[in-house]
């Protein structure tokens, strides 16, 4: 099976995570589209596919390589999708032969793609496109990355001339909502490196993310007839937009691009009494995350200084660090990714990304963990695409990873 018919195949499971959830996975859809891997896998002879009691699903591919004493290699990707975006019912059809021009998903609703807004587009001209009808998202994030990873084992398991070490599986819940590694069991899993199969265009093989963290501020006002006001009302909703404009408004991220970071206000919400500001912060460059972070607790210290002690209260909370401090240590996963995406006739690429990834946290519970492309575009969006020939062209890519970890001894 082709990894693209895999892809049309899972989005048929409305598995998006639930950040309001407390449970682990966040939604039982997830143990649904959980269950169905497990059963593929087994059914493609990984004998030991199986889901812990968290909905992490695992599986090996044994060594087949005569003397290999190479390390262990794993690849993972995740389950869940977005729920900002529509994710049920997902409609997916296939544009063959793409001739470059505007693609109409739903000229009623007028939602079209375009390659003067979507320059990405171009690059598959004459080859053929999976979209959606223009109602809902398309999950390539991440069942791309699912569907090339199994597509993967199925060449490897059908082909034993081709000759590797023992590959480690795993698929990852609630990774949307920044859980995907909370509970994956990286001794369990048992690999010594790993690639996350989580990226956009073929080629791509990202090492660096945000260092990220999440703010809250709360600010406690004081309500009274707005006919006495004078001298006593502190109106909380509007000293939480005072707060706001004392952040720099060119570091929001619509002003920003490549490494430079954020401040990005998630949710807002606000009475008299009463009001609350998320923000997200982020930034690639360790210092300069801390000076966001500082920064927030300079405007809040000014608030409280102006409108008296107590006004504000502040919690910031790192969610995860750059990966790049610990993939540098093992660049061979890096050189080895660049030399497999050039003999499948790519071009590696390597940019910041722009968020994170499970990779990331995994890389500092002892997992150093690059991203990899799927050959999938616009994610989070009605206008997600995948292109089958790239995503053929990645499938390629993780099985000569495979065959090179298979070859030698690379450094633990």
């Amino acid at each position: 099976m082709k990894a693209y018919e895999r892809l049309l195949n899972y989005t048929k499971f409305a598995a998006a995570s639930d950040s309001a959830s407390e449970t682990c996975p966040s939604t039982p859809e997830q143990l649904d589209f959980a269950r169905a891997l497990v059963q593929e896998m087994l059914d493609l002879g990984i004998e030991d596919a199986n889901m812990d009691e968290n909905g992490y699903v695992f599986g090996t591919i044994p060594a087949n390589s005569e003397n290999w004493t190479g390390p262990v290699i794993g690849f993972i990707a995740h389950m869940d999708v977005v729920r900002d975006v529509s994710f049920q019912n997902i409609k997916p059809r296939i544009v063959e032969n793409y001739d470059g021009k505007d693609i109409v998903l739903n000229a009623e609703e007028e939602v079209i793609l375009s390659p003067d807004e979507y320059p990405s587009l171009v690059e598959y001209i004459g080859k053929d496109l999976i979209v959606t009808d223009g109602t809902t998202l398309l999950g390539a994030d991440n069942r791309a990355g699912i569907a090339e990873i199994l597509t993967m084992a199925e060449v490897l398991l059908a082909n034993p001339d081709i000759k590797h070490g023992t590959i480690k599986i795993g698929f990852t819940p609630d990774e949307e909502i920044g859980r995907g590694a909370n509970l994956f069991d990286v001794e369990r899993f048992g690999a010594d490196f790993a690639y996350t199969v989580d990226g956009g265009g073929f080629g791509e093989v990202e090492y660096e993310t945000f260092n990220a963290a999440t703010a809250t501020l709360t600010i406690k006002g004081r309500n009274i007839h707005p006919g006495t006001a004078k001298n006593k009302m502190k109106n909380a909703s509007l000293i939480a937009m005072e707060l706001n404009s004392l952040l720099p408004a060119v570091q929001r991220p619509e002003h920003t691009e490549g490494y430079e970071g954020f401040y990005h206000l998630i949710h807002m919400e606000g009475e008299v009494e009463k009001a609350t500001l998320t923000y997200i912060v982020r930034d690639h460059d360790r210092e300069e995350f801390q000076a966001k972070k500082d920064r927030l607790k300079r405007a809040a210290r000014w608030i409280n200084e102006t409108y008296g002690e107590g006004t504000v209260a502040y919690e910031i909370v790192d969610s995860y660090a750059n990966m790049a401090e610990q993939i540098k240590p093992h660049w061979h996963l890096i050189d080895t990714a660049y030399e497999a995406v050039r003999e499948v006739g790519g071009e590696p690429h390597s940019i910041p990304v722009r968020g994170g990834t499970d990779g990331a946290r995994l890389s500092f519970m002892g997992l150093p963990c690059p991203n990899l492309g799927t050959g999938s575009h616009n994610h989070h969006s009605k206008l997600e695409y995948a292109c089958i020939q790239a995503m053929d062209d990645c499938v390629q890519v993780l099985v000569k990873i495979a065959e090179k970890y298979g070859e030698g001894v690379f450094g633990k």
